[in-house]
């Protein structure tokens, strides 16, 4: 039978959001039920709010979570009830033309729930980023559960669900960065810190966090930058340059734009070595076009200029692998809990993401 339980809601736009009572209906086939046990405030869900990802309001936000299996439906054989699993938003249909040619976590028609969640009044609710984890339970594909350990933290490793699996991914999947490479993150948010991580596991040197905020850089040392640079001080690109000058380097190896700025885009390509990368893995508004850069500049720097969709992760290779690393106290994703907080606190979580004043707030169900 359906469940009515609560759930945050953005009813209109920028509104303040609503916690109302959403109905849930039984897993159809291929689907599945999650009783959800923490999920991140994330900038996403903001966007969703302030109307910057599409208007079909209302919407249940909340995607980046973890929880309980609490039922699957007819062919639903990868989860089973009493999982403990990492919800994400690629669930791979294992048909298109990336997953034919074994390159699942580039999958051009990933899929979420048939049936939709509803108002008590019938009104269809729009999930974000499929998920919809501001709730107490949440109706999910059966892909986008990520079985891991269960005796982790929730609170923490639900993070994987995007913030930090798009930081860790951007350095290590889409950037290849390994050891001994040079990098710089520009945007210390929780993408760049994820960033910044992933980069210190990769083995990495120097890691370079750029921002404008001490407090930021600050947490960048914490989590492993060797160096930082106030942005608002000093021209970013000349101190990437001074930092990794060795050997007549001209930038560093991975460059990685955690902002979504055309500006900052722009430090990034020259920020970066000869034949360097620059990832950006900051999600710009659709208005946002690229700097002036001569086309002789593009072809005479060389490299690779990319973009970082979830990190280019797949999220059963990546997901319990990062979380047995966190078991085992070599990836501290404590620390990009700020603070556990209830579903009604998640307008003034937003608020404080304004201010810059945490990492992630985590609604803790």
């Amino acid at each position: 039978m359906p469940q009515t339980v609560q759930g945050v809601v953005a009813l209109a736009k920028s509104e303040p959001v609503q916690l109302v009572d959403i109905v849930i209906p039984d897993p159809g086939p291929g689907e599945a039920v999650v009783q959800v046990q923490a999920c991140g405030v994330c900038h996403t869900d903001l966007h969703y709010r302030e109307g910057g990802i599409n208007d079909e309001f209302p919407f249940l936000l909340g995607h980046e979570a973890a929880g309980i299996v609490e039922a699957v439906g007819e062919g639903v054989t990868e989860v089973a009830p009493g999982d403990f699993v990492v919800l994400n938003w690629r669930a791979v249909c294992g048909e298109c033309r990336a997953c034919d040619r074994g390159e699942l976590q580039y999958c051009f028609n990933t899929h979420n729930a048939t049936q939709k969640m509803t108002l008590t009044d019938g009104t269809e609710l729009s999930p974000a980023l499929g998920i919809g984890a501001f709730a107490e339970k949440t109706l999910v594909a059966a892909g986008q559960c990520t079985k891991v350990d269960p005796e982790a933290r929730a609170a923490a490793v639900g993070l994987l669900g995007c913030g930090v699996m798009a930081g860790i991914g951007a350095a290590i999947n889409t950037g290849a960065v390994t050891r001994g490479k040079s990098v710089a993150v520009i945007g210390c948010g929780g993408v760049g810190a994820a960033s910044i991580v992933g980069s210190a596991l990769a083995g990495a040197s120097p890691i370079i966090a750029v921002d404008i905020d001490e407090r930021k850089l600050a947490k960048a040392r914490e989590l492993g930058a060797t160096h930082v640079v106030n942005s608002s001080e000093v021209d970013p690109v000349e101190a990437i340059r001074e930092i990794v000058g060795g050997n007549g380097a001209e930038g560093a190896d991975v460059v990685i734009e955690a902002v979504g700025r055309p500006e900052t885009w722009k430090q990034a390509f020259y920020a970066r070595d000869l034949a360097g990368v620059l990832v950006l893995v900051g999600v710009p508004t659709p208005d946002m076009t690229l700097p002036d850069i001569p086309l002789i500049d593009v072809f005479g720097r060389g490299g690779a200029l990319k973009s970082s969709w979830y990190g280019d992760c797949l999220p059963k290779r990546d997901f319990p692998m990062l979380v047995d690393l966190y078991q085992q106290g070599r990836l501290d994703l404590d620390a990009f809990v700020t603070e556990e907080i209830g579903i009604d606190d998640i307008e003034a979580a937003f608020e404080k993401m304004h201010h810059g004043d945490v990492l992630r707030s985590v609604v803790v169900l």
